[in-house]
């Protein structure tokens, strides 16, 4: 892939299909997250559905692995249905995306690839979106999934990072 030059900050880029030798573009989205939380931890935050449900929607369905599927609700007009197409534990995750009611009518993948690696004591997660047509029809819908994915990013953080607090003094009621 190319950068289109003729986008400045849209995330649109311009790909080629060996079919039709022509353009099409399509635009995504990247996000990076520092969590001062374990790989592992973080991994099943993004497969366990009670963990999935508090950071990235209310309604959430997991059946890992590769060839498995995620189902989620990430707005009220947002519906995520996807198939795991990479699944290497504690480091990738990449879902492609199936049509839902939500979305514009298009052609093409939806892909999310969640990269996962550890820095130290700190777990970077990557989020890169891809395959959104670059059509006006999909403007909304883009900027609400972008945003959403961004919010839900750091509401896994917040989810990871929150410690638990202890008694002041264990065993003498406060």
């Amino acid at each position: 892939m190319l950068p289109d030059s003729g986008a400045a900050d849209d995330g649109r880029m311009r790909t080629f299909t060996d079919e039709s030798n022509m353009a099409a573009t399509t635009r995504g989205y990247a996000h990076r997250i520092d969590i001062l939380a374990p790989a592992s931890r973080v991994w099943a935050a993004l497969l366990e559905p009670a963990l999935l449900a508090r950071w990235y929607g209310p309604q959430a369905f997991v059946r890992p692995g590769a060839g498995g599927s995620l189902d989620v609700t990430l707005a009220p007009d947002i519906e995520r249905q996807a198939h795991i197409d990479v699944f290497e534990p504690a480091h990738r995750l990449r879902l492609i995306y199936l049509p839902t009611a939500g979305m514009p009518a298009g052609e093409g993948a939806l892909v999310d690839d969640y990269l996962i690696h550890a820095e130290g004591d700190v777990t970077v997660v990557r989020l890169l979106g891809s395959g959104i047509p670059a059509d006006k029809a999909w403007d909304a819908y883009y900027a609400r999934l972008r945003g959403q994915t961004e919010r839900a990013l750091a509401r896994l953080k917040v989810l990871m990072e929150r410690k638990v607090a202890a008694p002041a003094h264990p065993g003498v009621p406060g």
